[in-house]
């Protein structure tokens, strides 16, 4: 059971840097890494569809990987899903939400930015997250849909001024909020760190989930007695495409990150 993968899924690239960070503190650990890119984006998907999604895909992933474990790399997947998947499936699964709490006792202002996918700004999860650590915060929200869209499928050959050019819309309303700190309420953004941290000005720190959420499936995976001492081959699963497709589009991401196509 130990020598089982770990899976990670979300609806894209955006849950690479999750499994880079993990990876790099359990070198021994193996992982399948699920992209479906048949329903990108997740942001844009009702609640009772993002569940069925969900479940159908995991239940493919069981009876295909058999993991040990899974890692929901999605903000907007986890807040939707997550309870659901949870009552489904007996190992342990870990999701992606925003830090909002993080954020919430860093302030200064009392004022942060959270830029997410439509369905998780709207999200009742995303809600309570801001009842239960930010009520004493003004949290102002960018849907960031077009930054996840660019990031997906044009990030690759794309020029430093159409990045800028694309992240303008956010670094002018977060300016204008008077926020210090921004949570990115979306794994793909992470693609985008740097240039979001000198978009944005110094003036705002930039939050993430990573590092909480790699810690938690450290956590876990020590707890229940289930660290790989062999490591054998981590694979990249993209649903929706041809092999011709998958090659071209994500060849990239076989390479940056060790992984073989399944």
């Amino acid at each position: 059971m130990n020598k089982q993968p770990v899976v990670i899924i979300d609806s894209g690239i955006g849950g690479l840097p999750y499994m880079e960070w993990i990876k790099s503190r359990l070198p021994d650990e193996n992982f399948v890494y699920i992209a479906d890119n048949k329903n990108f984006p997740f942001g844009t998907k009702t609640r009772d569809d993002l569940i069925r999604i969900m479940t159908e895909t995991m239940s493919w992933a069981v009876d295909k990987f058999r993991p040990k474990a899974a890692v929901i790399a999605c903000n907007t997947a986890s807040v939707v899903s997550l309870a659901a998947l949870r009552s489904n499936f007996s190992f342990p699964i870990i999701g992606v939400v925003p830090a909002v709490k993080p954020a919430a006792f860093m302030t200064a202002k009392k004022r942060i930015g959270l830029m997410a996918s439509n369905r998780t700004i709207d999200d009742e999860y995303t809600e309570k997250l801001i009842t239960d650590f930010a009520s004493q915060c003004v949290v102002a929200r960018f849907a960031g849909t077009e930054i996840i869209n660019f990031i997906e499928n044009e990030l690759q050959a794309a020029a430093e001024a159409q990045i800028t050019a694309v992240l303008k819309p956010a670094a002018d309303f977060f300016k204008k909020s008077d926020v210090d700190s921004v949570v990115l309420g979306c794994t793909h953004f992470l693609f985008l760190e740097d240039e979001i941290r000198n978009n944005f000005g110094d003036g705002i720190r930039i939050i993430d989930s990573r590092e909480g959420v790699g810690r938690q499936v450290i956590k876990v995976l020590t707890e229940k007695g289930l660290l790989s001492d062999e490591k054998k081959t981590d694979y990249f699963h993209i649903t929706g495409l041809s092999d011709e497709e998958k090659i071209s589009r994500y060849g990239w991401v076989l390479n940056k990150y060790g992984l073989c196509a399944v």
